[in-house]
């Protein structure tokens, strides 16, 4: 019961143990927002001085002015406290004593208004300045740790409560400073209890409020850090585009979403891949396909595609799917193009020189989301990709690298020379296609 109690009051609480990365993602937010806080400190401070220097004293003309050394010493110690919190030296004890701190040295400037001009400690009780508490309280909100309001509100409220008790019992008899009188109490140096009561109660009600606020907000942050950092992890795995895409749409993605439209398709395949592998170790080969990868993923986004799966060796890369292109098919025999400068160049792992078999095809396909409610894979449907991955291997047969349909030509445009290898019936189809290579 009480569980679920706190969980309607407070949020639905975070998992019990948070991931390193999380912890210190979270860590790092809240070492921001004490530079935030120190900042606005001492803002604040500043135009305190400012406005203490132009505005006209109106004291009862004593020596005693407490409030240029209050002021200096809370820019002294708000001066300290954001220099440390640039060096990331504010231990959680040393961020609570300066709570206590902040609220100490307010109240101390509070009670010397008696003495400055010139009245009984009751007449402090009606100092605007009261109303200061309420901003170092929503201050320590900025850190989303309702431990320190906590401590800013207790302590304003035990604050206050000794003022009333000095300003009511200190010097003199209650019987001569207390009225039930609300005229008499605002007209005079006179106490009245309830008033100063219903102070400590909404200073107390505040931070209550505030502490529930930023409790819920605490734990709503600790789910939205880790959601993020598993959505950054997961981002990895897939293409940042298909990311985007779904992260953004106005509804979850169900099995079966998707659009058709004409979109190119680029099929490689590392040429041997079988007898390399046997060759090397699989740290070995880890390594020349990570370089690999590496490599032409480059020259892929370069031009606008996304590898929209990986088998192995091979890929299966998109032109105006997740990204829209319309210049998909051109980009496409581009990006072939440039695989091959890029593993004609260099060698990777242990020194392999690699050769790449690229298929290219252009038509109308679906692109979308496939499987079960609970695991969906985003991908591409339709024959055009058949036909992309049937002539990367039709490459073997006639000794090229690059091979494209008649579709990818002509959609391509000028600025290519493709290369008539014949007309071919893939597997699959009825009718013969023709086939061009690229002189690259």
């Amino acid at each position: 019961m009480w569980k679920r109690i706190s969980d309607f009051v407070l949020g639905e609480r975070p998992q019990a143990r948070l991931p390193e990365r999380v912890r210190l993602a979270i860590l790092d937010l809240q070492a921001n927002s004490e530079v935030l806080i120190g900042w606005v400190q001492l803002c604040l401070v500043l135009f305190f001085i400012l406005l203490y220097s132009i505005a006209p004293k109106t004291s009862a003309g004593t020596d005693f002015l407490p409030v240029p050394w209050a002021l200096g010493a809370y820019l002294a110690f708000t001066t300290v406290r954001l220099v440390s919190a640039y060096r990331g030296s504010l231990p959680r004890w040393f961020l609570l004593v300066s709570v206590v701190i902040d609220m100490a040295l307010l109240m101390g400037l509070i009670w010397s208004f008696h003495l400055q001009y010139e009245q009984p400690p009751a007449f402090y009780l009606k100092a605007p300045t009261l109303l200061y508490v309420f901003i170092f309280i929503a201050l320590r909100a900025l850190r989303f740790d309702p431990s320190y309001v906590i401590a800013a509100g207790l302590t304003g409220a035990a604050g206050w409560l000794f003022l009333l008790w000095y300003a009511a019992f200190g010097t003199n008899s209650i019987l001569d400073l207390t009225t039930r009188d609300y005229v008499l109490y605002m007209t005079s140096n006179r106490v009245l209890i309830g008033a100063e009561i219903d102070k400590i109660l909404t200073i107390l009600l505040v931070t209550g409020v505030l502490a529930v606020a930023l409790a819920r907000a605490q734990r709503m942050l600790v789910r939205e850090v880790t959601d993020s950092t598993v959505a950054q992890d997961l981002s990895r795995f897939v293409p940042p585009e298909i990311a985007d895409r779904i992260t953004t749409a106005d509804q979850a993605l169900q099995p079966g979403d998707g659009e058709v439209k004409e979109a190119s398709i680029l099929f490689s395949d590392i040429e041997g891949f079988s007898t390399i592998s046997e060759a090397l170790s699989p740290g070995d080969l880890m390594q020349l396909l990570n370089e690999y990868f590496a490599a032409v993923s480059g020259e892929i986004d370069r031009h606008g595609g996304v590898i929209t799966q990986f088998e192995g060796d091979a890929m299966l890369v998109t032109f105006n799917t997740a990204r829209s292109d319309p210049d998909h098919a051109a980009n496409a025999v581009r990006t072939a193009i440039g695989i091959q400068r890029i593993v004609g160049a260099r060698t990777f792992g242990p020194g392999y020189a690699l050769r790449t078999r690229c298929g290219l095809n252009t038509g109308n396909l679906v692109s979308g989301a496939v499987g079960t409610p609970e695991r969906l894979l985003f991908t591409v449907h339709g024959d055009e990709v058949n036909v992309a991955a049937r002539l990367e291997q039709l490459n073997k047969d006639y000794g090229t690298y690059v091979l494209a349909t008649e579709q990818t030509k002509n959609a391509a445009g000028e600025g290519f020379v493709f290369l008539p290898v014949g007309e071919v019936t893939l597997r699959g189809r009825a009718a013969p296609a023709r086939v061009f290579t690229i002189n690259i």
